[in-house]
């Protein structure tokens, strides 16, 4: 929702252009009252709200005409705090900032025409809006279908690192109790396992925050390199501990295999190093 904002904002004098030409264009809209505003409806695909506010009292004298059905309790409302807030042009339009409607519960702004003794607010939703002027994508059907799919993926990512969690705490336990010995090996498994659980829900509670519960239009460069940066470094981490492991079993056993512990260590800060060059230069490219 923020993102339809910014973009709103980043493209305003021409949405707002666009939006002022149109009704222009249209006519007298007290010739549209008839109808309640059907017409309007058909040319404005991003048009959810018109009523109509007396210039003088400052009283709603129209029930709000939605698209599909009319709301005779706004009638008669004070709209007096409104009106204090418009700034009319030349032309008698006057537009609101972006906000969320309190009658719909969607992103929207509000255009105010003014015609004789009558004020006309029309509320146009954000997000179909800036879809109709080709300024963010947003394909329904295709959105439910990918939307479903990450629920599926996040969800079942969330479920396995909770299992591993416990399989991990299960086995650990079970040895314990066992008549095996302790080693510094066993304890380091949980250890792994429990940073694995942890990267991987990470993973999935981003990808349900950015796909799903805050879906995002648009790409957003801070955003993918957090997501990333979030994800190695928790994989270096348990690579990292892993090659502990290795080192302390070698050094205890074969110092000849000393050379694949070397491998690892060096492999994990060739990663680390890749990332670092790679935060480097994505903070550059943001800035």
């Amino acid at each position: 929702m923020r993102e339809f904002f910014e973009t709103y904002i980043q493209h305003q004098e021409d949405i707002e252009y666009f939006l002022q030409e149109s009704i222009k264009n249209i006519g007298n809209l007290n010739g549209h009252k008839k109808n309640d505003f059907a017409q309007l409806y058909k040319v404005f695909p991003s048009l959810e709200l018109v009523y109509i506010v007396n210039k003088e009292t400052k009283i709603q004298t129209s029930c709000n005409y939605y698209r599909y059905r009319n709301d005779i309790n706004a009638k008669d409302k004070d709209r007096s705090h409104l009106i204090s807030k418009l700034h009319f042009k030349e032309s008698n339009i006057a537009f609101s900032k972006p906000y969320i409607s309190s009658a719909t519960r969607s992103n929207c702004v509000t255009i105010t025409v003014k015609e004789g003794d009558e004020i006309y607010f029309l509320d146009f939703q954000i997000d179909i809006l800036l879809q109709k002027l080709n300024l963010i994508e947003l394909n329904k059907p295709f959105h439910g279908i990918t939307k479903g799919f990450y629920i599926l993926a996040g969800f079942s990512m969330i479920v396995l690192s909770i299992i591993t969690i416990l399989f991990s705490l299960y086995d650990f336990i079970m040895y314990l109790v066992s008549s095996h010995e302790l080693s510094l090996e066993m304890i380091f498994k949980p250890i792994i396992a429990l940073t694995l659980s942890i990267a991987i829900f990470d993973l999935a509670k981003t990808i349900l925050e950015q796909e799903v519960f805050f879906k995002s239009y648009s790409k957003n460069a801070k955003v993918e390199t957090k997501i990333l940066t979030k994800f190695l470094t928790t994989i270096i981490i348990a690579l990292s501990i892993e090659a502990l492991i290795v080192v302390f079993k070698i050094a205890l056993n074969d110092y000849v295999q000393m050379i694949n512990a070397f491998y690892l260590i060096a492999g994990i800060a060739l990663i680390l190093i890749s990332l670092t060059i790679f935060i480097y230069f994505s903070t550059k490219r943001v800035r």
